[in-house]
């Protein structure tokens, strides 16, 4: 998390910089959509190739602003140097401010100092409805991205509660995965149908990539990656060394693992390959 440093972030306005966070197609805030444009759409922004930085804050009267700027690198090492432990002054270039949004999309749980508790600005400022954060107190497809989160954050602790006798049938393969998941599953009495259903439609995507950033790779130990897939309904996380875990829309609360089996480090190579790096 940022200080609560004043930062003018606009030529004739001071914000109180809280956080920051990015929104490129290797790394944006799931909670707002499954894929990359999607998380802009929530944001009314063109999915721009290069991504933006967003810069959460409040202004002297308290009220809560996000900050849109273009200057990626900027915003990145900021972050880098909170997640240290070490200050860093966030102040972002005017020239590189893209649009000034009144509401935060995501939720901030610290506020500034010395000003008004944290409010929406009112209709005389701002002119548009305030940004929002998705709605996480029941269980649905923002709930349910944020959970994917939560295993690829904690995964060591995710994967030693699992056994091989927690496994349900191997995944489905890229020649067999559509018939299976649609018409086969049923015959398989060990298998899923909402497992087989996402394997499936994971495989599609190798054949028809889907939109930026719906598959995703990431840094994980040794040589392993951590993959993240989100779709219709559901998502996964894996790494590429090991197993999944599949959340789904219409389970909730669940955690379903996926073993390797025969089939999965092919899917999971498969993805990789195709998948979006930070850079």
């Amino acid at each position: 998390m940022a200080g609560t440093d004043e930062e003018a972030v606009a030529a004739d306005e001071a914000l109180y910089v809280l956080t920051a966070v990015l929104l490129t197609p290797a790394k944006f805030p799931s909670v707002l959509g499954d894929d990359y444009p999607e998380a802009c759409a929530a944001l009314a922004l063109a999915p721009r190739a290069d991504g933006y930085g967003l810069v959460l804050g409040q202004d002297g009267e308290g009220a809560r602003w996000t900050v849109v700027i273009d200057d990626v690198s900027l915003v990145a090492v900021a972050i880098a140097s909170w997640d240290c432990g070490m200050e860093y002054d966030l102040s972002p270039d005017e020239r590189t401010v893209v649009a000034a949004l009144p509401g935060w999309p995501l939720a901030v749980a610290v506020a500034a100092p010395n000003v008004p508790s944290p409010h929406d600005p009112g209709p005389e400022v701002a002119d548009q409805a305030p940004l929002t954060p998705p709605d996480t107190s029941t269980w649905g497809p923002a709930q349910r991205r944020l959970g994917a989160d939560e295993i690829a954050l904690q995964w060591a602790i995710w994967r030693e509660q699992i056994s091989d006798d927690h496994f349900p049938a191997p995944a489905a393969g890229p020649s067999d995965a559509s018939e299976e998941a649609a018409e086969g599953a049923e015959e398989a009495p060990k298998g899923h149908l909402g497992i087989r259903r996402v394997l499936a439609e994971a495989w599609a995507y190798v054949d028809t990539p889907p939109p930026l950033g719906r598959v995703r790779s990431s840094f994980a130990p040794g040589d392993a990656r951590t993959l993240r897939a989100d779709g219709p309904g559901w998502s996964l996380v894996a790494r590429t060394d090991d197993i999944a875990f599949v959340l789904l829309d219409e389970e909730p609360g669940e955690v379903l693992p996926v073993g390797r089996g025969p089939e999965l480090p092919g899917l999971l190579e498969a993805l990789d390959k195709m998948a979006v790096r930070p850079l």
